[in-house]
């Protein structure tokens, strides 16, 4: 219920209490028939403020929880806790049970981290620098056959290599010979 709500609900409340004290045995109809209407008012005032259901318990932590008609407060939760409680007075406290769920850690635990993945990669020489030629593959075998069949397109790379990654990086073979080759014509003259 917002603060506009609650100063029209207890405006109305007022004037009904006012009302309630003028009552008398000689009060006319068309003074109850007011009444009757700022009743209605106050109540539909009330019926728009109120926008949850009403509570099951008297249990202000749970007000909508599970009804336990034997607790004081009707709260099902707060009696379970309640009667733990009791039963640890009289027969101690639980015996220590071990965990069989791994417990969340910050980094993980080892299970949960991914497995390293190895991968090769076909790399061309292209007179300045190695440069990857085509995606990374997780079989040697294939690697090496995509190789093989790029020295033997038309426009082929002065030089081919295919270098293992896992973890680190390390070249496995060199197909030609990469010459460093200025991309000035005439030696930058």
């Amino acid at each position: 219920m917002n603060h506009a709500q609650l100063t029209a609900l207890g405006r109305a409340l007022r004037l009904l209490g006012e009302h309630g004290e003028a009552l008398t045995t000689d009060t006319p109809d068309a003074k109850l028939h007011e009444v009757r209407a700022d009743l209605r008012r106050a109540l539909n005032l009330l019926e728009e403020g109120v926008s949850n259901a009403a509570p099951t318990t008297r249990c202000p932590e749970h007000p909508n929880g599970p009804v336990d008609e034997a607790a004081p407060d009707l709260c099902l939760l707060c009696e379970t806790r309640r009667r733990a409680a009791r039963r640890a007075e009289y027969n101690g406290p639980a015996p220590y049970q071990p965990q069989t769920e791994p417990v969340q850690t910050r980094y993980g635990v080892r299970g949960d981290r991914p497995q390293p993945q190895q991968r090769w990669l076909p790399e061309l020489w292209n007179g300045q620098s190695w440069q990857l030629c085509g995606t990374p593959r997780r079989d040697r075998r294939e690697a090496e056959l995509y190789i093989a069949a790029q020295r033997r397109a038309p426009r082929a790379a002065m030089a081919y290599r295919l270098v293992h990654e896992f973890t680190d990086y390390e070249v496995l073979r060199v197909w030609g010979t990469p010459v460093r080759v200025d991309i000035e014509p005439m030696g930058n003259l």
